[in-house]
Parts: C-alpha cells; sequence; structure tokens
C-alpha cells in the first residue's frame, strides 16, 4: 500500500483548512507548515499573544517531511562536535550538541503540556555495530557500549558491540505535527491550507491566492525550499524512503527486545533509521533514492521500488525475518552544500532549516531560536553557532546532479568494500 505515509494514512481522512482567500496583513508571516514555521507559530503566540502571526500551507500541515519521517526526536546533529570546534571553537561546538540534547525533553514537554498524544518514548538510540570494520570505527566513540549491552537494547544479528545515546525518543511524527497545528490554533495563530507560496520578499509572501504583508517573514520550507523562486540552489531536496511492516507478534518483541521503544541504526555508511511503533510495528527508512535534476521533487519521486526491496532486505539482514510490509512512502529533505543547519534573521526576513533528515528536535529548537530573533530577545539560543550562519549554495546543473548521486553511490560502494573486508 501506497500513501503519503503510514503515519498520515493512520490518522484518517484529512480536511484542509481554508485558503488564504486575498490579501492580508500580519505581524509575522510564515512559509511553511511543517514542524519548523508551527513551533516557530507555537512559541511567538506562547510569547506575544497580541501577535498576529499567519501560517501558509502549499498542502496541508505536515504533508512534507514533518508527517513522513521516521519519527526519531533526536539530539543528532549533522555537524559533528569536533568540526564545529575548529570553526566556532570548542564551546559554542558543546553549547550546540547540548542545546539538542536538551530539546528531546523539550518536545516531550510541550507535548505533554498541550495534551498532544503522539506516542512519544524516550528509550535513546543505539547504533548498532555489526561488524570487525565497524568495531575498529566505533570503539573510539564516547557512546561505545559492548555486546552484551547492545544486545540487551536491541537483539539483531552479528552484534558486537554499539554507539548510544540517550538524547533520543521515538514518536509519531504525524501525530505531533497535527496536534502542533491544532495547539497554535487554539493559541490564536491562522493557519492557511491549501496556499502555495511562490515569492518571498522583505515585508511579503506572495502566494496565487494573494499576498501577506508583514514586517517579519519566515521561510520554513525545507526540502521544498529549492521550488522557490530564487531558491533553486540554496537546499538540495535528496529523498528518503520508508516501509512500514504490519504488527508483528510478541515473540518477535520478545527476542528482539526494543522494549523502551529505543530508535536503532547501524555504523554502516548509508543512512539507515529504525523504531519500534507504539503498535508493534517495525518503521524503517534509509538513503540511496537518487537526487533529481534541477532539484525537481514530483510524487513519483516518492516511490522507487529497487530502494523499498533493500529497505525490506535490510530488515531480513538485522532481524531473520521476512516481514510482511503494510506500507511504502518516501520524500524530500533538505541538505545544505555544507551539510550546516541554519536559522537566521535578516532584513525582516527569518528563516531555518537545512537539517539533513536530523530535523525533528531540531525543528523545535529551530522555532523557539527564532522566536527569540524576531521578538528581539537575546538569549543561550540565538548566540549558538548555527545561528546567522549561511551556506555556500550548491553548484549549478549538471554539476550539482552528478555530485550528489556520484556521492550517493560511492557512499554505497564503500558499504560493500566494508562487508567484503569483514568476509
Amino acid at each position: 500500500m501506497n500513501s503519503p505515509s503510514f503515519w498520515l494514512d493512520s490518522l484518517g481522512p484529512i480536511e484542509k483548512r481554508p485558503p488564504l482567500a486575498g490579501d492580508l496583513s500580519a505581524d509575522v508571516a510564515i512559509a511553511g507548515g511543517g514542524y519548523t514555521g508551527l513551533w516557530t507559530a507555537y512559541y511567538l503566540a506562547k510569547a506575544d499573544p497580541s501577535k498576529r502571526v499567519v501560517v501558509l500551507e502549499a498542502e496541508y500541515c505536515g504533508f512534507g517531511a514533518s508527517g513522513r519521517n521516521g519519527g526519531w526526536a533526536s539530539g543528532l546533529f549533522p555537524v559533528s562536535e569536533a568540526k564545529l570546534s575548529r570553526r566556532f571553537g570548542p564551546d559554542a561546538a558543546a553549547a550546540m550538541h547540548r542545546a539538542l540534547g536538551d530539546t528531546v525533553d523539550e518536545v516531550g514537554r510541550v507535548a505533554a503540556a498541550e495534551g498532544i498524544d503522539c506516542d512519544y518514548a524516550k528509550g535513546g538510540t543505539l547504533s548498532l555495530v555489526r561488524s570487525t570494520v565497524q568495531l575498529r570505527r566505533a570503539q573510539g566513540d564516547p557512546g561505545f557500549v559492548d555486546a552484551d549491552t547492545a544486545k540487551a537494547m536491541c537483539r539483531a544479528t552479528d552484534v558486537l558491540g554499539g554507539v548510544y545515546s540517550e538524547h533520543c525518543a521515538a514518536l509519531h511524527p504525524a501525530k505531533l505535527v497535527r496536534g502542533l497545528a491544532e495547539t497554535v490554533e487554539r493559541l490564536g495563530v491562522t493557519i492557511h491550507e491549501g496556499t502555495r507560496v511562490e515569492e518571498i520578499k522583505t515585508g511579503q509572501i506572495k502566494t496565487m491566492r494573494g499576498t501577506v504583508t508583514a514586517p517579519t517573514i519566515v521561510r520554513a520550507l525545507e526540502g521544498y525550499t529549492a521550488g522557490l523562486a530564487g531558491h533553486r540552489r540554496d537546499i538540495a531536496p535528496v529523498y528518503s524512503l520508508m516501509i512500514v511492516t504490519e504488527p508483528l507478534p510478541e515473540e518477535f518483541w520478545q527476542r528482539v527486545g526494543l522494549a523502551r521503544r529505543e530508535t536503532f541504526t547501524d555504523e554502516r555508511r548509508l543512512v539507515i533509521y529504525g523504531q519500534r511503533t507504539a503498535d508493534d510495528r517495525l518503521a524503517f527508512g534509509g538513503r540511496g533514492a537518487p537526487y533529481h535534476f534541477g532539484s525537481k521533487i514530483r510524487p513519483e519521486y516518492d516511490l522507487v521500488p529497487e530502494v523499498f526491496e533493500a529497505l525490506r532486505a535490510t530488515l531480513t539482514e538485522l532481524f531473520g525475518i521476512d516481514p510482511p510490509i503494510a506500507y511504502r512512502w518516501g520524500g524530500p529533505l533538505g541538505i545544505p552544500r555544507d551539510w550546516m543547519p541554519s536559522v537566521g534573521l535578516r532584513d525582516g526576513i527569518a528563516w531555518a532549516g537545512g537539517y539533513v533528515g536530523d530535523g525533528v528536535a531540531a525543528a523545535n529548537l529551530a522555532g523557539r531560536t527564532l522566536a527569540d530573533l524576531i521578538l528581539g530577545v537575546d538569549s543561550d539560543l540565538t548566540r549558538l553557532p548555527w545561528v546567522g550562519h549561511r551556506s555556500r549554495r550548491w553548484e549549478p546543473e549538471p554539476a550539482r546532479w552528478l555530485g550528489i548521486n556520484v556521492g550517493l553511490r560511492a557512499t554505497a560502494l564503500l558499504d560493500a568494500f566494508d562487508r567484503r573486508r569483514a568476509a
């Protein structure tokens, strides 16, 4: 079965909110009804209820990555602390990673406080070590655990150890984004769905249904940024695909574990990610789908049969099962040229994104940071190293298409080479 995602489909039919019905004025206008836009609206509304905040969404809240992701609210950041230290200094690097770790708890706190039942379970995340090659790479990691400790959490095949972090929670991403949309509406935020943003400039967001004028504009489009006029080379939309099994029997979970719903991956280079859902399915995804020329995004790109088959085969390899697959889907995530997410406000235009697939928690931190920037609050958040960062633009085509796809292919080949070395 194919749908925008298992997560969204599990919520039943979605009724879109009314679209924009002509020109409008506001204090803050937000382009994008995913996590970044909604968290920004939430913290603005909590801090200053008098502000008129309007969110514009092309489809419906959660249609993009916020309703399709793997459900990891993690403290992961795509730039290592060591690299951040070299560029920004050790104190700033530590603050960035600490803030993301704390954000995992903030997501859970707000969900509980606002009555958003998103199946939040903070079991941490485990990267399994399953070959001697991976073992050599992982042993120096401060989160390294031995084989017995790793197997106590997840009894996959060939486990030699693992790298564990407490800073991750599994959740139902669509319940979170839809619940957040309902919450911000209760707080007085206006959401217009079915309203595609065509152009952003100082003081204005232009759509086919009218123009919203506001002294502060927020661009929160993540992987869809490339479709905005003047932004085609800012963010590369790269696809990540997922499968979800039918509910698996209790004897499987007794054998495999994941009792605290720890999220899991392994130490291969081509990213995979999984979780045990609240209704005892395996939700499992990974990279490997191609980047499409000209940063194009189309519905048919969500479905790549060979990638779905590779994901199913990986579950068989990990757990010794041939699971019944209930859902298959995909979607674009946003990758900046230097893999460095950013948040900022300049000349009345704010932005956040480029999370490289780790945006469930990072978008919350971005929303809090944007709220402080917009309200003129000098805080620890506004001094984090991603604030004001500008990544250089991606190369023009065909260099962009060639470079990204060669990189994806090379990563897969390196994993195959490692498997041969370990055999």
